[in-house]
């Protein structure tokens, strides 16, 4: 039976949570599991408040912590998963999902999550790959030393380029990691308001730029779908522009590879 002292501190945090101040959540979910320390959901509850900070590795401790307490709660696992794909160890985080899936083979949101993971891990292959092929590519200024200057003069333009490319593609890549944060975010938020019974909150806020202003309980979900909507679509795009930057990426590559190599012929 839970202890009605640790709920208390609980439900103050979840408050906080769904007005997105992680930081006053964490310290009551901190209060809820000094008192209670064998409730597996204090430990999920703040890891999402460490998730939401982008504070992974701290998330990964608690959802560890909520895992070793309470094998059979999937969420634990889910929260881990989460926050060892976020510090890109893909291997860990598939890993940690075959064990909830152990627990419970059918659950949907582990089945979402392997497939999710999966993708960002062969997006990270792609990256590291053009990153290599960056690394190699046009052999700078030593090998062009020799050519003709205006081939040097071309190649060095074509180089600058690149680079160029090679810049906007990781700022891209940027702007996909806060979509996504923003997206997982309101998703988290909106899981714990479904959880939170009827009556148990007295007052609820969302944003409104960088204020809070008292929303109703359907205002408040009206508000998260739009913003994982918002957010997917954003991604979505992002990852469209990715794809282009990569090929224009191996197409300045190759240009400055074949300059390079028929001058010297």
């Amino acid at each position: 039976m839970s202890n009605p002292e640790a709920e208390a501190k609980k439900d103050l945090g979840n408050k906080a949570f769904s007005a997105k101040d992680y930081d006053e959540a964490i310290k009551h979910y901190t209060a809820a599991i000094a008192i209670d320390s064998k409730n597996c959901v204090y430990y999920s509850n703040r890891s999402a408040c460490h998730g939401s900070k982008g504070d992974w590795e701290l998330a990964a401790n608690d959802a560890k912590e909520c895992i070793k307490v309470n094998p059979a709660f999937i969420k634990g696992y889910y929260r881990l998963a989460n926050a060892q794909s976020e510090q890109n160890e893909f291997d860990a985080a598939l890993a940690t999902v075959k064990q909830g899936m152990a627990v419970e083979p059918n659950n949907p949101q582990l089945q979402k999550q392997m497939r999710q993971i999966k993708a960002k891990r062969e997006n990270q292959r792609r990256v590291e790959n053009a990153t290599k092929t960056a690394t190699s590519a046009a052999t700078e200024n030593a090998p062009i030393r020799s050519l003709d200057p205006s081939v040097i003069k071309e190649v060095q333009d074509l180089q600058i380029q690149y680079r160029s490319t090679v810049k906007e593609f990781h700022e891209v890549q940027g702007k996909i990691r806060r979509a996504q944060l923003e997206k997982r975010t309101s998703e988290l938020t909106k899981t714990q308001l479904e959880e939170l019974p009827e009556g148990s909150y007295s007052k609820l806020y969302r944003p409104v730029g960088k204020m809070f202003m008292l929303a109703s309980k359907p205002d408040v979900m009206t508000h998260l779908d739009e913003t994982i909507e918002k957010e997917g679509k954003n991604e979505t795009s992002l990852s469209s522009k990715i794809e282009y930057l990569e090929k224009r990426m191996k197409s300045q590559q190759q240009n400055i590879q074949e300059l390079t190599k028929s001058a010297a012929e």
